[in-house]
């Protein structure tokens, strides 16, 4: 049985410690004046923050990245040969490039979005960019990088003044004066003032102006751009930027778009370009050679006199031209690639492109060649960016180095196969040749001129054609982007104010919530009936704190509250009391004296035994009240502190009790037996066989007797007065008794340290919900509290 009484006591005090939500809500509802406040300082700060913070809009454009192959014109095909429309567009290297650090500088210095201006406002500045920039501020010979600050006014007369120039450790408060379009010597050097789109003549004009270093303006511009596809399949880029100016962001999108299709254009010419300086070149050599061939034929005709070449032995002749001209097709080829392999050996220089319209009809060739001039092309485009160290730059170089040899070998093979055709066709034509014996030497020798002239006028037909091939991929050459959707701009996006204020409310009421959580869950002291209903000490009774507290602060603390006819709560808390203790009492001769004690100080075991005395007295009943606290006398304090007492009375100053005890003037019947001077020795006098006489002689005299004691805690003088008495009632403070000791008091109980032990709950608030008063506490207190002699006892009833 001990240990289930423990057990139980123990599981109360955990219990305990856990506070419901919804007490939590209770107690905070009940300081509703705090929540008001607080949710006014959060909803005010969110509403200044919405004020002092600058509107940030969203602007977003879409482009959609062209398929090259797609893309190709019905004669595009024939570009081929140079290289061009060769690589399908990859996207992910559109994005990385539409984010580089380079395009965005190159945007910032077209818009000059390095200087900021600001027109300054009631609650926040106010960014001026186009229609609403009245003037501009241009700094000629300012470093790009640098960075600074400075105030411009304008006047309606158009004079200009400039002032709190700052940059860096630079700081001038210096006011400059000028006109507009002039130049002004300012701390930072010379500074010229011109009207913008927004300027209004004759109106005054106020900007703060931040120069910021390109780099970093890019760099911001850069953090605050998302630029993603719209679909993983997709070709179409989404390009998103946040500003606080809706103009400015859209001017940057589109200036971002421009800028990328000329950086695409110019880097896509690289390679018709270097095609037509190879072209030129040939077609310069080519040109001198056909000319010294036409002379040599002219004067070789006219010195010999020679006619028209007869048309004898037709039938060989004409099989010897057909042989001569698969040798000329052939020499032509043999040639052009004699030539490139002429080109590879001669070019050193990795950062060259190789000429890709060169006569030579090997395909592999070709395409090799087209691949060799894709990689110079990626790798002098990473050395525009970086260093020649580059790990990308170094596989390239790599890559180019392999590609070459490869090149050599394909053309070394190529030139084999083009030697043994050439003599075998050579051997056909020498068999042909013997044939016609009877030609004159003069038309053999002419047949050999004629027929380099012929090789020589083909490939300059060739090249010329070629050229003007070149010429016109330059001019075709389209931009990479369409425009799927414009730049544009809706609401503000930052801040928002719906959920800031939103958060700011809930946070409002988050506050206090928090705060009386906390306090409750750090709050170790008992707060309620709910803390100590599981105890196996009878419960008795609860009282509220109704004033009590103030009462005692304005020093009106020894003050009777209990009052006949009276119904305000204490009052009926207190007749409650009064009922459940004859009921334990019975008001049997064995049950009149009642000792009232408690733990620690200040439970208010005096305030209890003396409005509960009043309320026993109200019914008519003899009440005396002692005060058995000879170290403190707070009981006596309610009648004025009398100087003699029961101290004088066990010390045998007095003989007659009758001459110490006081009548109260609220009520006849309750009488108290004030401690008098207080002792040295308070304990040998409890324990002088003449206050057990004492107590017997009162009992016998009056209904009730209540002894107000010390607390345990502190002495023994409790202990020793509870041997005189019939009942103990504990007096546990809500606020003050800590619930680690209620199993001590269960221990006492179940020891049976005091007799008939029972307890009362003293100092209930209000707010407390479950654990406090007023959840119970309306109506009905003149019917009984209900609960009897065993509440708490944690028998159940059968």
């Amino acid at each position: 049985m001990a240990e289930t009484i423990k057990s139980e006591a123990r599981k109360s005090v955990n219990a305990g410690s856990a506070v419901p939500l919804t007490d939590i809500l209770y107690r905070t509802l009940h300081h509703w004046p705090w929540v008001l406040l607080s949710l006014v300082v959060c909803v005010g700060a969110a509403v200044v923050y919405l004020l002092c913070t600058p509107k940030v809009y969203t602007t977003t454009a879409s482009i959609m990245i062209k398929d090259e192959a797609a893309g190709k014109s019905a004669g595009a095909e024939d570009f081929g040969d140079f290289g061009l429309f060769q690589n399908k567009t990859n996207i992910q290297n559109e994005i990385t490039t539409l984010k580089s650090a380079d395009l965005m500088e190159e945007v910032v210095r077209r818009l000059n979005l390095d200087m900021n201006y600001y027109i300054p406002g009631r609650f926040h500045d106010v960014v001026a960019y186009g229609s609403n920039l009245p003037v501009r501020v241009e700094m000629p010979g300012f470093a790009e990088n640098g960075s600074a600050s400075f105030r411009v006014e304008v006047d309606g007369d158009g004079k200009v003044s400039v002032s709190d120039v700052k940059s860096g450790d630079l700081k001038s408060e210096e006011r400059v004066q000028g006109a507009m379009n002039d130049t002004i010597m300012t701390a930072v050097g010379p500074m010229v003032v011109v009207a913008a789109e927004g300027y209004k003549p004759g109106e005054a004009v106020e900007l703060e102006v931040v120069k910021a270093p390109v780099s970093a303006t890019a760099g911001g511009y850069g953090s605050r751009m998302v630029i993603a596809m719209s679909g993983d399949k997709s070709s179409v880029i989404n390009l998103t930027v946040t500003d606080q100016s809706t103009q400015r962001s859209q001017a940057l999108l589109n200036t971002l778009i421009g800028v990328y299709n000329e950086y695409w254009v110019r880097d896509k010419n690289q390679i018709a370009v270097s095609t037509s300086n190879f072209i030129n070149e040939r077609l310069g050599v080519i040109e001198s050679e056909l000319g010294n061939v036409d002379s040599d034929i002219s004067s070789y005709k006219s010195a010999n006199l020679i006619p028209d070449v007869s048309a004898a032995s037709s039938m060989y002749m004409s099989q010897n031209q057909q042989i001569s001209q698969q040798i000329m097709d052939l020499k032509n080829q043999l040639k052009q690639t004699l030539y490139i392999k002429s080109y590879l050996g001669a070019a050193s220089d990795n950062e060259k492109m190789l000429p890709m319209n060169s006569g030579v009809a090997n395909v592999d060739i070709q395409s090799q060649i087209t691949d060799y001039n894709n990689l110079v092309l990626q790798r002098n485009s990473l050395l525009a960016k970086s260093s020649d160290k580059n790990p990308l730059v170094v596989q390239l170089n790599e890559q180019m180095d392999q590609m070459r040899h490869a090149i050599l070998a394909s053309v070394d093979n190529s030139i084999n196969a083009l030697n043994m055709q050439i003599s075998s066709l050579q051997g056909s034509q020498a068999s042909t040749t013997s044939k016609i014996a009877s030609n004159p030497s003069q038309a053999k020798y002419l047949l050999s001129v004629e027929r380099q002239q012929k090789v020589k006028e083909s490939l300059y037909l060739f090249l010329l054609q070629k050229r003007e091939e070149n010429e016109l991929s330059q001019a075709f050459t389209a931009y990479n982007t369409r425009v799927v959707n414009k730049p544009a701009s809706f609401g503000p996006t930052a801040p928002n104010t719906r959920n800031i204020l939103m958060m700011s409310f809930l946070l409002g009421l988050a506050i206090p919530f928090g705060v009386v959580y906390l306090m409750e869950s750090n709050n170790t002291k008992v707060r309620g009936r709910k803390d100590v209903e599981h105890l196996a000490v009878p419960f008795l009774g609860e009282l509220p704190q109704d004033g009590h507290e103030k009462k005692k602060e304005a020093g009106e603390a020894n003050t009777i509250v209990v009052k006949g006819g009276k119904r305000d709560i204490i009052n009926e808390a207190f007749r409650v009391l009064r009922t459940n203790v004859e009921f334990m009492c019975n008001s049997s001769e064995g049950n009149k004296v009642i000792a009232m004690t408690s733990f620690n100080p200040g439970s208010g075991k005096s305030f209890v035994s003396m409005n509960l005395g009043m309320a026993i007295a109200l019914k008519g009943k003899k009440v005396l009240i002692v005060d058995g606290d000879m170290r403190h006398g707070s009981t006596s304090a309610y009648m004025g502190s009398p100087a003699k007492g029961l101290a004088d009375y066990l010390g045998g100053a007095v003989s007659e009790v009758d001459t110490l005890i006081v009548k109260t003037p609220e009520c006849q019947n309750m009488q108290v037996l004030p401690i008098g001077s207080i002792p040295p020795n308070p304990t040998e006098l409890l324990e002088s066989p003449r206050f057990g006489e004492l107590i017997g002689e009162l009992k016998s005299r009056f209904d009730y007797v209540i002894i107000d004691c010390p607390p345990i805690e502190v002495v023994a003088d409790a202990q020793i007065i509870d041997k005189f008495a019939d009942r103990t009632f504990f007096v546990i403070r809500a606020g003050l008794f800590d619930r680690s000791m209620l199993p001590d008091l269960d221990r006492l109980y179940e020891e049976k340290k005091y007799r008939n032990m029972s307890f009362i709950l003293n100092g209930s608030r209000n707010d407390q919900g479950r654990y406090g008063y007023s959840h119970t506490y309306r109506y009905g207190y003149g019917y009984g509290y209900g609960y009897g002699y065993n509440y708490g006892s944690g028998e159940k009833k059968k």
